[in-house]
């Protein structure tokens, strides 16, 4: 028994250090794939009327009975037959063809890794949209770093600086910033239970000094400039730098409400620049948002008047990068969103 009880420990130790060094590999890998040729990916477009009148096909043939499907087909073909022409007689008279509605998604981590594909999808989008179109970008993000995140909206601002309606829809999370990013648009859209807002600002370092003088470990930060450097990791910090440490912290979210305040002049900014975030039906009492919608209430209205396409930038993979892709999915740890956001 006593065998069985070592065997076991001596194997979750090793189970554990494997998933440890493996942890480690993904890491190393996936940050080197962060830094790979941008152009390396192409560009894919889907119909999304077509894959709506797709499903509803699917379930017609299904649930109605055989009479009515027939008389609904009928209706279909006589339909589709009158658009065609429709559009021809639009060619000959030389009227503008039906507007259009680009779709692009951008699901964003601490980093805003994913701000390269946006770039080349808005690229796709800009390269044929005229100013009757509408480009809508759905978006999730807690937020991350600010540089990032300033490009990303950055990106977001090309299609308001075109003439182009931008509108954001937020079915999930788009706090800190992501709401930077969402509030550049010209209409934002949020589910009931969205989480929006916390225009705020946060940083967290930790301090290993006292550890290294209680070894006997002496560690020196050498700087030019009085504020080259201000907190660090294993250097003594003084009340001088972490004063200019929330001092630059301040400077950062000073200019994150002047950016807020902008994009939406309705907003009271002090009211809603606390660090906060607010459900849906919050957020549009505090009119950071426009209106209560999911963004697929939104597309399927739009395919009645539009014609809507899903952009999406894909990256050429090989066949162990999709492999690792696999295994760190499967070994990243899941964070719950709990009061407290990842800014």
């Amino acid at each position: 028994m006593e065998f069985l009880f070592e065997y076991g420990l001596f194997l979750a130790k090793s189970v554990t250090v494997l998933a440890v060094i493996l942890v480690v590999v993904i890491a190393v890998f996936s940050a080197s794939q962060r830094q790979r040729d941008p152009e390396a990916g192409h560009i894919e477009v889907k119909n999304l009327n077509d894959s709506l009148a797709q499903i509803t096909h699917s379930l017609k043939s299904v649930v109605l009975h055989p009479e009515a499907r027939k008389q609904d087909l009928k209706a279909e073909k006589k339909k589709s037959k009158e658009k065609q022409k429709n559009q021809k007689h639009a060619v000959k008279e030389g009227e503008p063809e039906r507007a259009r509605m680009f779709v692009i998604d951008f699901k964003g981590d601490i980093q805003a890794s994913e701000v390269n594909s946006l770039r080349e999808e808005i690229t796709a989008a800009l390269s044929v949209a005229q100013e009757e179109d509408e480009v809508l970008v759905r978006l999730e993000s807690p937020g991350g770093v600010v540089h990032g995140y300033g490009l990303a909206a950055s990106q977001l601002q090309r299609v308001r600086s075109r003439g182009i309606t931008l509108t954001v829809a937020v079915d999930k999370v788009a706090a800190s910033g992501g709401y930077m990013m969402a509030c550049i648009a010209n209409r934002v859209l949020a589910a009931p239970f969205a989480l929006l807002g916390s225009i705020g600002v946060v940083a967290q370092i930790p301090n290993f000094h006292r550890l290294l003088q209680k070894n006997d470990i002496d560690y020196e930060v050498l700087t030019a400039g009085e504020y080259k450097r201000t907190l660090t990791v294993f250097g003594e910090n003084t009340d001088k730098a972490r004063e200019k440490f929330v001092d630059d912290l301040e400077d950062v979210h000073a200019l994150f409400k002047e950016f807020v305040k902008e994009h939406r002049p309705a907003v009271d900014i002090e009211e809603v620049a606390t660090g906060e975030a607010w459900f849906g039906r919050r957020a549009l009492e505090h009119r950071l948002v426009d209106e209560l919608k999911t963004s697929d209430e939104y597309i399927i209205e739009r395919c009645d008047e539009m014609d809507v396409f899903h952009i999406r930038y894909v990256i050429h993979k090989h066949r162990l990068e999709r492999f690792m892709d696999k295994v760190a999915s499967i070994a990243a740890p899941k964070a719950v969103l709990n009061k407290e956001l990842i800014h």
